[in-house]
């Protein structure tokens, strides 16, 4: 009797385990992406520290409209191809940001949370990948499963990683096939990023599903003056080998660019030593990354242009997996690698039409996405395939009643696929949405937004969205605050997809999630915008997640809506050009994110996260940066989660870089990564990268900055 209570104790325990890997991060009250790579589980940053020198060039055929963008007397909004953020002189802050309303506006008008990352701040700090660019951002809780290719989930105020919306050039680029519909940073290269903009906050009324932690929009480079060819290579610690190439301008009413990144490291330590058997050696992560992206603009008459991107991700990671005891269950790194093998492609073509002096503008545009996954195990008698298309057409037009006062109307039809060796699934979404944003006096601004979503299989949804903010005259002093709502939709795979040799059923039946936030702060200016610092308090609630359940008498498993969380805190920051050549920030935030049902904390949301840095130019052609990141102590699981909470202890982690402008076509640079070399995990069971020094060199035609 006693041997099969015990066997029986084993299989549940088999069968919990198999349900917390699959649907990990499923639910916020669990928070958590599987811990095993072959799962594939899931910054306000200072601006350029000096406003690169004018270059000689002869006006884009754009170049008119971003300057009557720049005193917003019309709405623009090309998800294509949108104008970039700039930094003044003078301010300490990016000057046009585009995801809080849909239309380009000044930072300084927005009541929303949002950060910026130019590609001057990657470029400077030498970050390859979006989850290293994104790593400091604050309200932001980076989790990477090893080292470079390691699945990389972003947990924004708090909520669940898959409650982040993520869009590349106006393309939702969200993994179907996911089993949470999320999409990983970890295969991201930044070389050809123009802008990363963070925004925080539900977001359901301008962008439906996926955003009740904010929206993460990410514009590539467009062409722009007289042709530019570039190149890069670098080399350094981990066996790492990555090369850059591109080629962009623009010709009379035609713009371009062509750019190619290829990413490579081929000894990353992941696995900590004492995870492993005895006699049994750590293998380093092998991680191979090609990435093709253009983008095009062709302007055909007065009112009518054309715009089009694409990107391709190939990549390939080895890495060391999991495997078990059959007898005791025990979980234990395989003595073997798996491979997992990415292919990813986003396309967008757009169209656009402009009227009444460029007060109206319509866009059509349709997007195709791509999602090819390819994983194998050792002892596996075949790979398992998971592919995730989605095709999307859309519709907006932008007008402007009044001066400072513009409406968006838009619409969007959405189809999803999932396919499998044994699953085909589809689900067919269609919204309509409005947003109205008005300015009164240079002073006020408000911005309201409403978004109703039919979707296939759960109806109809509403959403909405409402923020404000308000400059006090002689002190400059900004406050703001907003209000709204968000859901996520089920995903494909939690639909459909069942596991009858485990017991666990998918469930036709879901609902949405549901989230309710608000957050209110201010930000104060100093001698002449030269110092600002801020705070903003953050709260949602969120409602009816999906979270696995187990039934112990029948041993089956399913998916239901019976989860509840909060989350708030504070994101505080202070900024300061202290000289024209040495400019400092720092940023602090607290979280709190708790299981509203049980009280205790969610998984991997540290409470303190704190991030500094320094940018110095010590004469013209030089520049250094330095990074300092802290991650205060959180509560994880193990590796398996044999363990399912412990507390995972604080680190500290300081960057350093420098670049040398040689001539105006050549620069050299060299980064040293994790300067104390400093051994940590997040999440618990993965080493990050040790100490890691790099160099390399970049050349151009012509302005090699």
């Amino acid at each position: 009797m006693s041997r099969i209570v015990s066997a029986a104790r084993r299989f549940r325990a088999g069968v919990v385990a198999f349900v917390s890997l699959y649907s990990l991060d499923l639910s916020i009250a669990q928070a958590q992406q599987s811990a095993s790579p072959d799962l594939l589980p899931p910054v306000e940053v200072a601006p350029t520290e000096r406003a690169a020198k004018p270059r000689a060039a002869r006006p884009a055929p754009d170049q008119p409209e971003q300057r009557r963008v720049a005193r917003l007397p019309k709405p623009e909004l090309v998800p294509a191809s949108p104008p970039v953020a700039g930094v003044s002189a003078a301010n300490l802050i990016p000057t046009v940001v585009v995801s809080p309303t849909g239309v380009v506006t000044p930072t300084n008008l927005v009541a929303s949370s949002v950060t910026v990352l130019t590609a001057r701040d990657m470029e400077r700090d030498q970050r390859r990948t979006a989850s290293d660019a994104l790593s400091a951002v604050p309200g932001l809780n980076l989790v990477q499963t090893g080292g470079p290719g390691g699945q990389t989930s972003i947990f924004m105020r708090g909520t669940n990683s898959n409650h982040t919306k993520v869009l590349i050039d106006g393309i939702d680029v969200s993994d179907p096939g996911n089993p949470n519909r999320s999409f990983d940073f970890g295969q991201l290269l930044t070389s050809d990023i123009q802008q990363i903009e963070v925004l925080r906050g539900p977001q359901g009324g301008l962008y439906g599903a996926d955003a009740l932690g904010g929206v993460i929009s990410i514009v590539t480079k467009k062409g722009d003056g007289p042709a530019r060819a570039t190149g890069s290579v670098e080399g350094g610690s981990f066996g790492t080998f990555n090369q850059t190439a591109g080629l962009s301008g623009s010709q009379d009413h035609f713009n371009y660019a062509f750019n190619v990144a290829h990413f490579h490291a081929n000894d990353v330590p992941v696995t900590p030593v004492e995870l492993l058997p005895p006699g049994q050696k750590a293998i380093g992560n092998y991680y191979d990354n090609m990435t093709y992206s253009t983008k095009l603009g062709a302007e055909l008459s007065e009112n009518l242009t054309l715009n089009g991107v694409a990107r391709y991700t190939d990549a390939t990671l080895r890495f060391t997996g999991d495997t078990f005891d059959p007898v005791t269950s025990a979980s234990f790194p395989a003595a073997a690698q798996s491979t997992q093998t990415v292919h990813q492609l986003f396309t967008r073509g757009e169209a656009v039409w402009s009227a009444l002096d460029d007060r109206m503008k319509s866009y059509f545009g349709v997007n195709y996405t791509n999602h090819w996954n390819y994983n194998i195990s050792p002892g596996d008698a075949m790979a398992t395939i998971t592919t995730g298309d989605r095709v999307k057409y859309d519709w907006h037009t932008t007008t402007q009643l009044a001066p400072n006062n513009n409406v968006i109307i838009g619409a969007e039809h959405e189809t999803e696929t999932l396919q499998t060796a044994t699953v085909s699934a589809q689900n067919v979404n269609k919204a309509g949405y409005m947003e109205l944003q008005s300015q009164f006096r240079d002073r006020v601004f408000f911005t309201a937004n409403v978004r109703q979503d039919d979707n296939e299989r759960f109806g109809e949804h509403p959403t909405f969205r409402l923020a404000s903010a308000v400059i006090v005259p002689v002190t400059e002093t900004k406050f703001k605050g907003s209000y709204g709502t968000g859901f996520k939709a089920p995903t494909l795979n939690q639909l459909y997809v069942s596991f009858p040799a485990f017991f666990f059923f998918a469930n036709p039946n879901l609902r949405p999630e549901e989230s309710v936030g608000y957050d209110a702060g201010f930000e104060q200016p100093l001698f002449g915008d030269r110092v600002r610092f801020g705070s903003t308090y953050f709260r949602n609630n969120i409602t009816d997640l999906i979270q696995s359940t187990f039934d112990p008498v029948t041993f089956t498993s399913t998916n239901t809506n019976i989860g509840k969380a909060i989350t708030e805190g504070t994101e505080s920051f202070v900024a300061a050009a202290i000289t024209d050549r040495l400019r400092v920030r720092a940023d602090y935030t607290f979280t709190r994110a708790v299981d509203a049902t049980t009280g205790l904390e969610l998984l991997r949301r540290p409470k303190e996260k704190w991030s500094a840095n320094v940018i110095w130019n010590p004469i013209d052609p030089l520049t250094l940066s330095a990074t300092v990141l802290h991650v205060g102590s959180f509560v994880d699981g193990n590796r398996d989660f044999s363990i399912l909470r412990l507390l995972a202890p604080a680190y500290t982690v300081v960057n350093v870089a420098a670049e040398y402008l040689v001539t105006d076509q050549v620069k050299v640079f060299g980064r040293v990564d994790n300067l104390a070399n400093v051994h940590y995990q997040n999440p618990t069971g993965f080493l990050q990268p040790g100490l890691g020094v790099y160099g390399g060199i970049r050349l151009a035609n012509y302005d090699v900055r």
